[in-house]
């Protein structure tokens, strides 16, 4: 999601935030699933850095823009059948942990801010959306 800012609250405590009026940059909800490709997270950081989403058609990296990368299990859920998601379809912690690391590592290695949320935690997500301007991207 483009956002002018955006924060991650946990327990009253601040654990990231981004605030880019002049640029604009991304809140990255990032669900992890079950079957992704061992090197999925590569691609996730490729389209992340490079995709034109920002004014001006600029990316994350042209831009200069920050990231703030908040780990969302619950885009994994499956709503077909009942009353009640199905989250089968997310990994598992141990597994999504690790995936949301590598992509801030591999976002950082670019030469881009990233901030994040804490993962596993309840968090309070506060964004400014910059259009509004939302992409889902998939790997």
């Amino acid at each position: 999601m483009r956002v002018t800012q955006a924060s991650v609250v946990v327990d009253g405590e601040t654990v990231g935030a981004i605030e880019c009026p002049e640029t604009g940059g991304l809140l990255a909800l990032v669900g992890v699933g079950a079957d992704d490709a061992p090197d999925a997270w590569e691609t996730m950081v490729r389209k992340l850095a490079e995709l034109r989403i920002l004014r001006d058609e600029r990316s994350v990296e042209e831009a200069g823009a920050p990231v703030l990368l908040v780990s969302q299990f619950t885009l994994m859920g499956r709503t077909k059948k009942g009353r009640r998601p199905s989250w089968s379809d997310a990994a598992r912690g141990d597994v999504a942990q690790p995936v949301i690391n590598q992509i801030a590592q591999g976002l950082q290695a670019r030469g881009i801010e990233v901030e994040q949320g804490r993962f596993g935690a309840m968090m309070d997500v506060h964004s400014v959306n910059d259009g509004p301007f939302t992409v889902i991207i998939e790997c």
